[in-house]
Order: C-alpha cells, then structure tokens, then sequence
C-alpha cells in the first residue's frame, strides 16, 4: 500500500465517523473537488504536508492523530 493509498483510507474511514460528506469536506479544507477526488481515488503518487495539515483540520484532528492508525505501520508502506 503506498502512502496516498494509506491516506485515502484514513480520510474516508474519518469521513464516515465524522459523518461529513465529500463536499463539506472539501469547503472547510478549501481543496478543489478533482484534488481530492484524486485523493480518495488513489490516483495521486503523493499527498502534500500542507494538504493533509488542510484536511486534518477541516476534520478537527492533528496530523499525529491522522497517522496514529495501522494503515501507516512504517514496515508496510510502499515506499517506491
């Protein structure tokens, strides 16, 4: 699993607790809808630090409670 895909889980899997659609996700994070459709697609290679830092606080969480999840276990991420 690469790190986007890792991400993509983590954001949907948030989403879904959270109870927030796409769409308000996307206007508190100020990302534009094909950003983050790529995102949660898995289509992106990489997400950016100032991405996830938007995303994490349109959710309300810190960027240390997004990756504290075994989706990001160091030894299972593809790293190429």
């Amino acid at each position: 699993m690469t790190v986007n895909d890792a991400c993509a889980k983590k954001i949907i899997k948030l989403m879904q607790a959270k109870k927030i659609t796409q769409y308000r996700l996307e206007k508190k994070s100020d990302i534009a809808h094909g950003a983050m459709n790529r995102i949660l697609m898995g289509v992106n290679n990489t997400i950016t630090l100032t991405t996830l830092f938007k995303i994490c606080r349109a959710l309300d969480i810190s960027p240390i409670e997004f990756l504290d999840d075994e989706l990001f276990d160091f030894n299972k991420i593809d790293l190429n």
